[in-house]
């Protein structure tokens, strides 16, 4: 199979950067949950917490949050 290499276009506005680097951790950590949660149900891992669905709710409030604030991270 062939796969060809495409070249991306450089990306110079900051807010698109920005964008583009969030979905980028918001996949990143869907994607370990997946991995994790396949380990679980095959048996090769007995107990995993995952918190996919969370991904951006989480990069929002680390982008909001300041020093002093607080939150409840169970749910």
């Amino acid at each position: 199979m062939y796969i060809e290499k495409t070249e991306l276009a450089e990306v110079t506005d900051p807010i698109t950067k920005e964008a583009l680097n969030d979905y980028y951790i918001a996949h990143l950590s869907r994607q370990l949950s997946l991995l994790g949660r396949r380990e679980v149900h095959n048996g090769r891992a007995h107990f995993g917490i995952f918190g996919d669905g969370k991904e951006l709710a989480q990069i929002a409030y680390a982008k909001k949050f300041m020093k002093g604030d607080w939150r409840s991270g169970y749910y």
